[in-house]
């Protein structure tokens, strides 16, 4: 008790200190999850789109689930060398199953007397895409992003284990020089930053939701949705024949 207690006032005489190391983490965290969207969300949502893909994103989805963090980051270090690009690839990796997976989920989804009359009505396929599956698609598929997002900012102290850059988790590995006082008040600093990128990808998730939907999006289901996304497996009608 008496450490923990101790721990407050390391984060008043070293506040600099912390501020800086968050900020690190927090841009390393935001450089992953750039790169893993630019990956996952549209590929996610092409394979939606077209209705296959699903043994791609399941089996993506599960291989994400069943990866050690540490155990990634040590074992690119040896093909990749120690770095912060290192730690930023092994969160790429981690990082891509659930957008991917929420991705595709979130537009296979859509219902499809919705696309079938946005069809009738003669919209493109990219406008279908864009107008009519996209919008309704958005809390599931960002709801995937933000369970991303909280997992890549938790994670970035694990570098630190494995001799690269770790943000918060520079001072976590270092009791030595910060003592148990300095240790435990990173790790709360680590807890309050990963609540804080939840608060603010809840707030983002709402304003991009389409106005119509947001008094009837259960948002908190929605999220717990996407924790546990599986993708369906999407049975294919042969030309001519029954499925």
């Amino acid at each position: 008790m008496r450490d923990i207690r101790d721990a407050f006032p390391f984060i008043v005489d070293n506040t600099s200190l912390l501020l800086d190391k968050a900020a690190t983490q927090l841009w390393i965290a935001a450089v992953a999850m750039a790169i893993s969207m630019a990956i996952a969300v549209p590929l996610g949502v092409w394979l939606g789109h077209i209705h296959r893909g699903s043994f791609l994103a399941i089996n993506v989805s599960n291989v994400g689930r069943a990866l050690p963090s540490l155990a990634l980051i040590a074992i690119l270090i040896a093909p990749l060398g120690l770095g912060t690009s290192t730690l930023i690839i092994a969160l790429i990796v981690l990082a891509v199953p659930p957008i991917l997976t929420n991705a595709y989920t979130a537009v296979e989804g859509v219902d499809r007397d919705v696309v079938d009359a946005a069809r009738g009505m003669g919209m493109r396929e990219r406008h279908v895409l864009l107008r009519a599956e996209l919008p309704l698609a958005l809390p599931l598929l960002f709801a995937g992003v933000r369970t991303a997002a909280v997992y890549v900012a938790a994670t970035v102290p694990l570098g630190a284990l494995v001799g690269t850059e770790g943000g918060l988790g520079d001072i976590i590995v270092n009791q030595a020089s910060y003592e148990l006082s300095g240790v435990l008040a990173a790790a709360i600093c680590v807890g309050v930053l990963a609540l804080l990128v939840d608060a603010i990808f809840a707030v983002l998730q709402r304003l991009v939701t389409p106005r119509g939907l947001r008094a009837r999006v259960d948002f908190a289901a929605v999220q717990t949705e996407a924790a546990q996304a599986v993708p369906r497996a999407v049975l294919s009608t042969p030309p001519g024949g029954s499925p």
